[in-house]
C-alpha cells in the first residue's frame, strides 16, 4: 500500500533507460543486498546515479547514502552525472553538504570514510538511511561493511536496501568474493539475502558505442589485469601476499589451552593504533594465536597497564616481542617507550624489523605440515588480525614486501610478524644490546633469558 501511494505521488522524470540485462536486473533487484559489476565499463555508475534519483522520486521521504572512500572521485562520475538527469525545480544542491534535497521530502546525501578501520567506522552511527550505496565496495573492509549495514533502518515502510559496486581487488577484495561470487555464508547470512549481477563493458552498449577503443585498452593491460578488468574474474588478480590463508584452515574454533604450552605476546604500538596478539605454543611447536586487543589513542603506560589486565597470572607470558622503534629516545623527555613498558611491569624484547624476513617467516609458519595443518592457527575470535590478514596487498615497488598502505591494516600482520621471525628465524636475528637497551626496560631475549641467542627448542621448551 505505501508503495502504491508512494508512486501515485511520485515526479514523472526521465531518467533514461537502462541498455543491457545487467543494468535491467539492477534496478528490479529486491534482494536485501544487490552488488553489481566486476568488470571495467559494466555501467555501475550510470546505474547507481539513475537508481537513487529514481528512489528518491519514487519514495518521498527516503533517505540515501551513497558513499565512496574518497569524496573527491564522486565529482565527475557520480554528483555531476546526477544533477543533470534531475528534473528543474524538484531538488536543491548543497554543495557544502553533499546533499541534494527534494521537494518531496527525499533526500540524497554524497559520503566518504576516508582511513580504514575503527577510526572511521564510527563517522555514521547514529544516522537513519532507508537505501545505502557502496560504490567501489572492494576499498572497504568487511567490518566497515557491516558497520555500515547498521544504519540501514527505520520504522517506515519504505523497502531496506543495501547496493554495492565494485571490480575484482583491493583490500575488500576477499569478503566481496566470499559473499556474493562463493556464496560461502557464514552463521547468520542468509543466502537470499545475497544477489550478484555481473557485468563487463561487452554489456555497455553505449560506451562500446561512444569509446570502441575502450576494449582494446584493456585488452592490453597485464594478463591478470586483463582477465580482471576485461572479464570481471574474481580469481585472477595477483597483489594479495598472503593468498594461501584461508577460513577454516589458518583460523580455529576457539579451544582450551594446555597449562604446560608456552605463551608469548607481540604488539605493535603507535598512537595511531595499539595492537597486541597473545600466542601459545604446543609441544610440537605448533602455534595459536588466541586473543588479540586493538585500540587507538593509547598512552604508552595506558597500553602496558592494558596487556597486563588482559592476561591471566596462570598464562606465564614467557616475553612480550615488540617493534625496535620503542627504543627511541623522546625529544622531549630523553625516554622510551620501552622504559615506560618496564615501569609498568612489562619488560619487552626488541624484534628485528627486517621487513621481508619477517613476512617470509610468517609465510613459513602458513605452510602445511605433514598433517595437514598449518604451523600457525588463529582463534576465530580474532576477527581484526584475520580481515587484516586477508587484505594485505604486495608492495607495488617491492614484490617481496607488504604494502605499507592503507597503514590501518598493518598493525595487526606487524606484530604478527615480529612473532614469526623470533620464533622462525631465532639464529638470524641481529642481536644490537647496547648498555642503553638494558637502562631503558628493554633487552635482546640472548641476555634476558638464556645468555645467547634465541633457538627455537628453548621457545618449544
Amino acid at each position: 500500500m505505501a508503495a502504491k501511494k508512494a508512486a501515485e505521488n511520485a515526479v514523472k522524470v526521465n531518467i533514461g533507460s537502462p541498455n543491457s540485462e545487467p543494468q535491467w536486473k539492477f534496478f528490479l533487484s529486491t534482494a536485501k543486498y544487490t552488488c553489481y559489476g566486476g568488470a571495467r565499463g559494466g555501467g555501475k555508475s550510470w546505474a547507481v546515479v539513475r537508481k537513487a534519483a529514481l528512489g528518491a522520486y519514487t519514495y518521498p521521504g527516503i533517505r540515501i547514502l551513497i558513499l565512496r572512500r574518497e569524496y573527491g572521485d564522486m565529482e565527475g562520475t557520480l554528483i555531476d552525472p546526477m544533477l543533470k538527469i534531475l528534473a528543474p525545480g524538484t531538488f536543491n544542491y548543497n554543495k557544502s553538504d553533499h546533499v541534494v534535497t527534494f521537494t518531496n521530502g527525499s533526500k540524497i546525501k554524497f559520503g566518504n570514510m576516508p582511513g580504514y578501520g575503527a577510526a572511521v567506522q564510527g563517522k555514521y552511527q547514529g544516522q537513519e538511511y532507508e537505501w545505502l550505496f557502496i560504490d567501489e565496495a572492494t576499498q572497504f573492509l568487511e567490518s566497515e561493511f557491516r558497520g555500515l549495514a547498521g544504519i540501514v533502518r527505520g520504522a517506515n515502510k519504505i523497502p531496506k536496501r543495501i547496493y554495492l559496486t565494485c571490480n575484482p581487488g583491493g583490500p575488500g577484495h576477499f569478503w566481496v568474493k566470499r559473499l556474493f561470487i562463493d556464496r560461502q555464508f557464514k552463521t547468520g547470512e542468509s543466502p537470499k539475502d545475497y544477489v550478484f549481477i555481473p557485468a563487463t563493458v561487452d554489456d555497455n552498449k553505449d560506451l562500446m558505442e561512444a569509446n570502441p577503443d575502450y576494449v582494446h585498452q584493456l585488452e592490453l593491460l597485464p594478463e591478470d589485469v586483463r582477465r580482471a578488468h576485461r572479464y570481471g574474474d574474481w580469481n585472477a588478480l595477483a597483489g594479495v601476499y598472503f593468498d594461501e590463508f584461508t577460513d577454516g584452515v589458518h583460523t580455529c574454533k576457539p579451544f582450551p589451552l594446555k597449562p604446560n604450552w608456552q605463551r608469548y605476546r607481540a604488539m605493535d604500538y603507535g598512537l595511531d593504533m595499539f595492537f597486541c596478539i597473545w600466542v601459545a605454543v604446543d609441544e610440537t611447536g605448533r602455534c595459536y594465536v588466541y586473543r588479540q586487543f586493538a585500540q587507538s589513542n593509547m598512552v604508552v603506560s595506558d597500553a602496558a597497564r592494558k596487556q597486563l589486565e588482559l592476561t591471566r597470572p596462570d598464562e606465564n607470558i614467557d616475553f612480550t616481542i615488540s617493534p625496535p622503534d620503542m627504543w627511541a629516545r623522546s625529544r622531549e623527555t630523553g625516554k622510551t617507550q620501552a622504559a615506560t613498558f618496564a615501569e609498568n611491569g612489562v619488560g619487552l624484547v626488541k624484534a628485528d624489523n627486517n621487513r621481508k624476513q619477517g613476512w617470509y617467516a610468517l609465510k613459513e609458519l602458513f605452510k602445511l605440515r605433514d598433517d595437514g595443518r598449518p604451523g600457525l592457527i588463529i582463534f576465530d575470535t580474532c576477527g581484526d588480525l584475520i580481515e587484516c590478514i586477508k587484505c594485505l596487498q604486495h608492495d607495488k615497488t617491492d614484490p617481496n614486501d607488504v604494502s605499507k598502505n592503507p597503514h590501518e591494516l598493518t598493525h595487526g600482520p606487524d606484530a604478527l610478524r615480529y612473532f614469526a621471525q623470533t620464533y622462525v628465524l631465532p639464529g638470524e636475528r641481529e642481536q644490537t644490546e647496547t648498555e642503553d637497551d638494558e637502562d631503558e626496560g628493554g633487552m635482546d631475549y640472548q641476555t634476558a633469558m638464556c645468555g645467547r641467542g634465541l633457538s627455537r627448542s628453548y621457545i618449544m621448551g
